[in-house]
């Protein structure tokens, strides 16, 4: 049986249920609620919480290179 890697940064490799992120804002939704957040890296992310639980939704790139992939 094969296991599924869990969901990460593209840009820096830090999964994406860990912290550190940054919480810029929360807003209610007729479906659960929209997070934008930041990552330790820099990259912008939507995320969703809703009935299935928190997921990455939509991401940007860090506004600088990622010189060095976040350490877990």
């Amino acid at each position: 049986m094969t296991r599924t890697p869990a969901p990460a940064c593209p840009y820096c490799g830090w999964p994406d249920h860990a912290a550190p992120f940054q919480m810029l804002s929360r807003h209610g939704t007729a479906d659960g609620r929209t997070l934008w957040t930041r990552c330790a890296c820099g990259s912008l992310q939507v995320r969703l919480l809703d009935a299935r639980g928190v997921r990455v939704v939509s991401r940007s790139r860090p506004a600088r290179p990622v010189e060095q992939p976040c350490e877990q």
